[in-house]
């Protein structure tokens, strides 16, 4: 693995060419020194270099998404099927990013390349952005001499991850907001709006219809515990959130009981499923034997019981059995799909097999998720219609009623 001996910078130069012409530009080294004779070498006299100043508050595009990394590889792969040197090609894809964090990046694997690592090794500096799939299919491609394809597949791979994720969030979003705004509402109401009626009502000194009186003591409750609620809601969304984090067996609960929610329980398993099939056929189609494939796939269903489920079947897979035996014993995995990956096997195309399933239940996942919001859409309108209705009609009861004996 490649190490970097001395820490490197992004550099802002201005700088003349030949003609007289004003340049200007950025580049990652270690010292303004080297900018300064790598723009000479180029045929420019360099007039500033300078080290450019980090944000303050850390600027936008702080994090790299994987969104960036897929559109990288699609870039990477066009360039070097068309002909580009690797570092060429980098150098060209650096001066196009619009994230500074990711324009570093990739300075960063340029300088390690022109020091004499391969890109194997210059992507394993950063774990974080390149995975382990990402960086042991490009060992692979490496190695075999078709990185072109490995990274378009890989492009192919993080861009159907990123759609399904997509898909599931807008599923879950939402509804979530929607109700999240109507709660609001409802609670502006209690707090604010309904004790202004409560002092009409009093000054006439009827008796309130039980409807009207049992939001009135609803709004009086929230007035004098609204922001210990508040506080408590807050507090358990945190807890939930870092004991997700922190504690695996939580996590793991947390992600078997969500497979069991009506309706989004179906397409989170979906989802993973079609993660798991397309994960294992890209790894297996780059020549990464089985039993490593699916340990690669340990960690990228994104979901901690199909995770496991992928370990338990490596663990069968590297004593013998056949993998359609050892995602039967699981016992979370459709008959199709293993009798698809059976026929893989057998045939052996068992890549092209994976791919199919993986289609097809990315295919489910996109009608599950617009079927789910058509019904939804109507449901949460007559939600927030009840909410604020039945506030409305509680205040408007005791006028009725005086106008009745009126």
């Amino acid at each position: 693995m490649a190490t970097t001996q001395t820490e490197q910078n992004i550099y802002i130069w201005q700088g003349r060419d030949k003609r007289g012409t004003k340049l200007k530009g950025q580049q990652v080294a270690t010292t303004p020194n080297l900018v300064r004779a790598e723009l000479r070498r180029q045929g420019i006299t360099p007039v500033s270099v300078k080290k450019k100043p980090k944000p303050l508050f850390g600027g936008a595009g702080s994090r790299i998404t994987a969104k960036e990394v897929a559109v990288f590889s699609r870039q990477l792969a066009t360039m070097l099927k068309s002909g580009v040197p690797l570092v060429t090609a980098l150098q060209i894809i650096a001066g196009g990013v619009k994230n500074p964090k990711m324009r570093t990046v990739v300075d960063k694997i340029r300088a390690d390349i022109e020091s004499g690592s391969s890109l194997y090794e210059a992507l394993s500096e950063y774990p974080v952005q390149f995975d382990e799939l990402y960086i042991n299919l490009v060992k692979a491609g490496e190695s075999a001499g078709v990185l072109d394809i490995i990274l378009d597949n890989i492009a192919t791979h993080k861009e159907r991850i990123e759609s399904i994720k997509g898909k599931i969030k807008k599923a879950l979003y939402y509804p979530t907001a929607v109700i999240a705004v109507a709660i609001i509402v409802s609670s502006i109401l209690l707090i604010y709006v309904i004790p202004q009626f409560e002092g009409i009502f009093q000054s006439f000194g009827a008796d309130l219809p039980a409807f009207t009186r049992l939001i009135v003591n609803i709004s009086h409750w929230m007035q004098d515990n609204g922001l210990i609620l508040l506080g408590l809601i807050i507090v358990v969304i945190v807890g939930l959130i870092m004991a997700k984090k922190r504690s695996p067996r939580f996590a793991h609960f947390i992600d078997r009981t969500s497979l069991k929610i009506p309706i989004v329980g179906g397409i989170l398993e979906q989802a993973a499923i079609a993660r798991f099939c397309r994960t294992l056929a890209i790894t297996f189609a780059a020549g990464v034997p089985l039993v490593d494939a699916l340990g690669i796939v340990n960690g990228a269903t994104g979901n901690r019981v199909y995770d496991d489920a992928a370990g338990k079947i490596r663990e069968d897979v590297a004593v013998g059995h056949q993998l359609q035996m050892a995602m039967q014993q699981v016992g979370l995995f459709p008959a199709m799909v293993i009798q698809m990956a059976s026929i893989g096997e057998e045939a052996g195309s068992l890549d092209e097999m994976l791919v199919k399933v993986a289609e097809a239940y990315e295919e489910e996942v996109n009608n599950s998720v617009d079927a789910l919001s058509s019904l939804l859409e109507p449901l949460i309108i007559v939600i927030i219609g009840m909410m604020v209705g039945a506030m409305v009609i509680a205040m408007y009861l005791p006028i009725f009623k005086m106008a009745a004996v009126i």
